[in-house]
């Protein structure tokens, strides 16, 4: 069982402590749940509201809540409290006894061409295949597969159900069948890159398909052949990225949006859930969109009107002005 002090939690991570350094915390918890000995935290508005019935030994909170957050007890003030609970989980999980398992999972193949660091952990019925190349402190959890010539960088975290290094999906039309382009490419993953359960990362056609260090991936994404994605950016679950499209940096994809072939993000290029990207964004920003299904041929027609909407409604507002005069 985990338990820190107050004043053993802030000589590690920082932050103003307003109360007893001897207060012990034996669990973190919501604000809505958290108990006499547990820490909470308090980072987005609409939860200010649970702050003062909260029962928790001690509150993670911003500077301008400071003053509310002292009416009920003990206060931890920092610049940014979501990161700070980030870091108190790490330390936390940090602290738990050691699992007894070995590093290496007997249930596990992994092919004698293999290289895998032996900090690495391979967990049950995992498949490493030939010449593949997991770094060090990576950590595949379980039936994780991480097929031929595939590389995964130092401290990643790969969960459950991942595939790593399927065929891409390519085939050409002939004659009313398909006919299969062999798949040359592998897939090279960076570091500190966190990969969701069941997601599939397809190797590429002819050069790699890359995932650069601190990408963040949540559960059932696609990534499809040749896609790159730029260092830190991160997709929620259900996120599908199609062939050959390069996401640039720092962008996040919301939960279920969609990146068609061949297209190009730029660095900071926030895209909302559900979107469907059509098009390339060479602007930082934040984009959404969602049109319903139709005919292709009506559906062009349509969008390409939608996109002069504003512009004919600004035309009418001014033709309207003129019949009033």
């Amino acid at each position: 069982m985990v338990r820190l002090t107050l004043g053993q939690l802030v000589s590690h991570l920082g932050g103003d402590l307003l109360g007893s350094l001897d207060t012990e915390i034996w669990g973190l918890a919501p604000l809505s749940s958290a108990g006499e000995h547990d820490l909470a935290f308090l980072n987005h508005p609409q939860y200010r509201s649970q702050l003062t019935a909260c029962k928790a030994a001690c509150v993670v909170v911003s500077h301008d809540l400071q003053e509310e957050a002292l009416k009920r007890g003990a206060a931890i003030v920092v610049d940014d409290p979501y990161v700070y609970w980030a870091r108190v989980t790490q330390l936390w999980a940090s602290l738990a006894p050691p699992s007894p398992e070995p590093l290496v999972h007997p249930s596990a193949y992994i092919h004698p061409m293999a290289s895998v660091h032996p900090s690495a952990r391979i967990g049950p019925l995992c498949v490493v295949e030939a010449n593949v190349v997991i770094g060090r402190a990576s950590w595949l959890k379980s039936h994780v597969t991480v097929l031929k010539d595939c590389q995964i960088g130092e401290d990643c975290i790969i969960h459950p159900g991942v595939v790593i290094g399927a065929d891409g999906f390519g085939f050409a039309p002939d004659k009313g069948q398909w006919i299969k382009i062999a798949q040359l490419g592998s897939v090279r993953i960076g570091n500190q890159v966190e990969i969701g359960a069941n997601s599939c990362i397809d190797r590429g056609a002819l050069e790699d398909t890359v995932i650069e260090d601190g990408v963040k991936l949540d559960n059932l994404i696609q990534i499809g052949h040749n896609v790159r994605v730029g260092a830190h950016t991160a997709m929620a679950g259900c996120v599908g990225i199609a062939g050959s499209s390069k996401i640039g940096e720092h962008c996040t994809l919301g939960g279920g949006a969609i990146v068609l072939g061949h297209l190009q993000l730029a660095d900071h290029v926030h895209i909302s859930a559900a979107s469907v990207v059509t098009r390339s964004l060479l602007q930082a920003g934040t984009y959404s969109g969602i049109y319903p299904i139709d005919s292709n041929s009506a559906w062009q027609k349509n969008a390409a009107s939608l996109r002069q909407l504003h512009s004919l409604r600004e035309r009418i507002k001014q033709l309207e002005l003129v019949r009033q005069k």
